[in-house]
């Protein structure tokens, strides 16, 4: 039996992970608590830990993990920049679901565009009160207009044929260029020029963090929306506040924050938020912000359960060699030139 500590369980966790848990000899230990230094002590007795976008693991908790003899360390997301991969590497496995329903993410982020600027969620809240004034919703079409895909991953195309599908023209940015994809990639620079709507696909890396400030804002169109349901910590939000505050920007459509991870996944509507930037934020007419929903569709639970569930087993099965693997030891996390053939330590 495989022990798991479930860190930053969730009531829609459980029944996809204790299904395919038990089908393949899986015991977890649901813990509300997220993982950090002052948690790992939980995980003692486990032979692995599941974690999520917002619990710590840096280097000081990887080394607890490992001195209470934990062997993998089990994402159940794609991201992974709340992880030290570096610090893991030659003491504990990382492994992380690389795709589990794209589409969701993808339909997610038109919704927040579509709601946004027809003006959807005001509509909807005069109406309860038999207020059927259209004054102050007019919105505008998406045919004709230029979108800007910043990662063009899976999200990112499956984003982009949407876009497609509403007759918008698309370009790109994206450090690696899907060949043959007919996508037509401009520089950052020329992409902010030209895009009446920024959506962000990318991951969280050095390079990428904060890759919209205020330099990036000064290039972009007057009224430009942005939308983010990649990772907070893409966008500076003190500089996303100043653009919204001198009417450059158009309309701000955020699922995550760079600061959410105290706030985000709980209900706090009987407290006083602590976070004034992201309380301002969500003052303004012009933003909405969802609580990182963007994954969350039955598809998703069920194909982020049976993938992680996946990765452990293998693990364990496969005398080291994982599924899904992060892996330091070749320079490309994602990609690792053994193609998991073998171990990576």
């Amino acid at each position: 039996m495989i022990k798991v500590a479930f860190f930053d369980t969730k009531a829609y966790d459980k029944p996809s992970f204790e299904r395919y848990g038990e089908e393949r000899g899986l015991q977890f230990r649901f813990l509300e608590t997220k993982l950090n230094e002052d948690t790992v002590e939980l995980a003692r007795g486990c032979d692995a830990v599941c974690v999520f976008v917002n619990d710590t693991v840096n280097a000081a908790v990887i080394d607890k993990l490992y001195a209470y003899g934990v062997r993998l360390i089990a994402l159940r997301s794609a991201g992974y920049n709340n992880v030290d991969v570096q610090a893991a590497f030659g003491k504990v496995h990382v492994v992380h679901v690389p795709a589990y329903s794209p589409y969701a993410v993808a339909e997610h982020t038109m919704a927040l565009l579509l709601t946004s600027v027809r003006r959807i969620h005001k509509a909807y809240n005069r109406t309860r009160e038999f207020n059927f004034s259209l004054n102050g919703l007019t919105g505008f079409d998406f045919h004709g207009k230029t979108v800007g895909v910043i990662g063009t991953g899976k999200i990112g195309r499956i984003f982009i044929d949407i876009c497609r599908g509403f007759g918008m023209k698309v370009i790109a940015y994206d450090r690696y260029p899907a060949q043959d994809s007919g996508i037509e990639y401009l520089t950052l620079d020329e992409l902010f020029a030209r895009s009446d709507v920024i959506s962000l696909h990318c991951p969280l890396t050095p390079e990428t963090r904060h890759m919209i400030d205020a330099a990036a804002i000064g290039k972009m169109k007057k009224g430009v929306v942005i939308v983010n349901t990649s990772r907070g910590g893409l966008i500076d939000a003190e500089a996303l506040l100043e653009g919204i505050k001198a009417r450059k920007i158009g309309a701000a459509c955020l699922d995550v924050y760079e600061e959410e991870a105290d706030i985000f996944f709980e209900d706090r509507s009987g407290h006083i938020l602590n976070d004034e930037l992201l309380a301002r934020l969500i003052s303004m007419p012009n933003v909405i912000v969802t609580s990182h929903q963007a994954f969350l569709t039955e598809e998703a639970l069920s194909n982020i359960a049976e993938t992680t569930v996946g990765n452990i087993v293998s693990c364990f099965e496969n005398d080291g060699v994982c599924d899904n693997e992060l892996c330091y030891r070749c320079g490309n996390i994602e990609h690792c030139k053994k193609e998991r053939k073998e171990k990576c330590f």
